[in-house]
């Protein structure tokens, strides 16, 4: 029996961190399982490098129509394959004229996703256009198998799916890769924080924490990401994103960020960012929001806060109390290790692809 499936995603492989920490660290396991992957982004690697930057507006033109013609060609090796597997979107603009034509090819389709995509996304009129609900709610409705990374949105799921077929398959991490940071809390501490530019807005909401902080401790920022970044009269390091430098990278926070607004959009994130910190042995202060709430036990392994005076008592605590950041840094990795590493992981997504290839 042959085993082929086409993956479709947005971007290419190894540089979105939705991607590369969800299904693609799995491509060895399916390959060693016997299915044979055929893949196709959406966006070019030279498209990648400037989408989220200003400026290009024509370059930006042509390398989405450039992913149009990409995803016609697409079209042939369709008819070769027994499972469709997308991530996202299949294209990014219009009707779901395209995935309606994936749909009439007969093949079973896998439908992957981030975020709560059936809604609007909270900031970015690009990013409603681009991550267009009415796309979703089609795949949603009739992917075969869906497969999300939040448990908020597995009941929406199973109710509008025709098969009545949702997975919750958290983000998970190599841990060989993503090893522990040992190093003692330096002085001043390293607040961090890491994403791209489409959660810029949420960054945004410390501004002002970060300024009141700045009244009660010395403290150093380091944000990596893919956008630049400014706060006048603060010591701030921004460092470009780089898959060759990521854990090192993160080994120079001492406390990684992760604020939310709560939103239905931001309900449906998977907490991705905190599971890097804490797999990276760095303690996390995170929203009281969504799905970290099913991951982070309040002083065990992490914190949650909700007010501005609840992050910065929290970041005070945590850099003051050594023996509470080291407890919460052990605790913090053991999760991981039990809940989300490959190895915890990489059986649910075998299960369905063989399952569907057996229907």
């Amino acid at each position: 029996m042959m085993k082929r499936v086409l993956i479709l995603s947005p971007y290419p492989e190894d540089v979105a961190a939705g991607q590369r920490l969800k299904y693609e660290q799995y491509y060895s396991s399916w390959i060693d399982a016997g299915f044979q992957l055929e893949k196709s982004s959406f966006f070019s690697n030279k498209t990648w490098n400037i989408l989220w930057k200003k400026g290009n507006f024509f370059k930006k033109v042509l390398g989405t129509l450039a992913g149009y013609f990409r995803r016609l060609k697409d079209l042939r090796k369709i008819k070769d394959c027994e499972i469709i597997y997308i991530f996202m979107w299949a294209t990014p603009i219009g009707l779901p004229f395209y995935e309606w034509l994936i749909l009439k090819s007969g093949k079973k389709i896998i439908y992957d996703f981030d975020d709560a995509v059936f809604t609007s996304s909270d900031y970015f009129s690009l990013l409603n256009y681009i991550k267009g609900g009415h796309k979703s709610k089609f795949l949603i409705r009739n992917a075969h198998k869906i497969i999300l990374s939040s448990p908020f949105n597995k009941n929406y799921c199973i109710e509008k799916n025709k098969y009545q077929s949702a997975t919750y398959i958290p983000c998970s991490l190599n841990l060989k890769r993503f090893t522990m940071n040992t190093k003692d809390l330096l002085q001043p501490p390293i607040l961090g924080w890491t994403g791209t530019f489409s959660s810029k807005p949420y960054l945004d909401t410390l501004k002002p924490i970060f300024y009141e902080l700045k009244n009660h401790m010395d403290f150093k920022l380091v944000f990596i990401t893919n956008f630049e970044y400014e706060l006048p009269d603060l010591d701030l390091e921004v460092i470009e994103w780089s898959e060759k430098s990521e854990i090192d990278d993160l080994h120079k926070i001492d406390i990684g960020l992760y604020p939310l607004t709560k939103t239905p959009w931001s309900l449906g994130k998977g907490g991705l960012k905190t599971i890097q910190y804490m797999a990276a042995g760095i303690p996390t202060i995170s929203t009281d929001f969504g799905t970290v709430k099913d991951f982070i036990v309040h002083k065990k392994n992490g914190f949650l806060v909700n007010t501005p005076s609840e992050w910065i008592n929290a970041i005070i605590e945590i850099t003051s109390n050594d023996e509470l950041r080291k407890k919460i840094i052990l605790s913090a990795r053991q999760t991981v290790e039990e809940r989300y590493s490959v190895s915890a992981n990489k059986l649910k997504y075998l299960n369905i692809l063989e399952n569907l290839i057996k229907s």
